[in-house]
């Protein structure tokens, strides 16, 4: 085994990801296919908005085939919800 070159350590998050200049490689990661427990195979997914939150969105991953609940995500917002009221 050849230890001239350190392990990244596959749990370190961030710093991995960045290129030589600083810029990230990607910001989030899509799903294309989920294991569905109904079907019992890895089958392409559907999204579907579930709820509009302070927070973010959260999406439901559908299984396109039997439309069974897969997976669940929620994507962060990059500018904040700013509430207006008026007197």
């Amino acid at each position: 085994m050849d230890r001239s070159k350190p392990r990244r350590n596959p749990y370190q998050r961030g710093q991995d990801l960045a290129t030589p200049d600083g810029e990230r490689q990607f910001d989030e990661l899509e799903a294309s296919s989920l294991f569905c427990p109904k079907c019992r195979a890895a089958v392409p997914v559907r999204k579907r908005l579930l709820l509009v939150l302070p927070e973010g969105e959260r999406y439901e991953y559908l299984c396109a085939y039997c439309s069974t609940s897969v997976g669940r995500k929620i994507e962060e917002v990059k500018n904040k919800i700013q509430l207006i009221q008026t007197p």
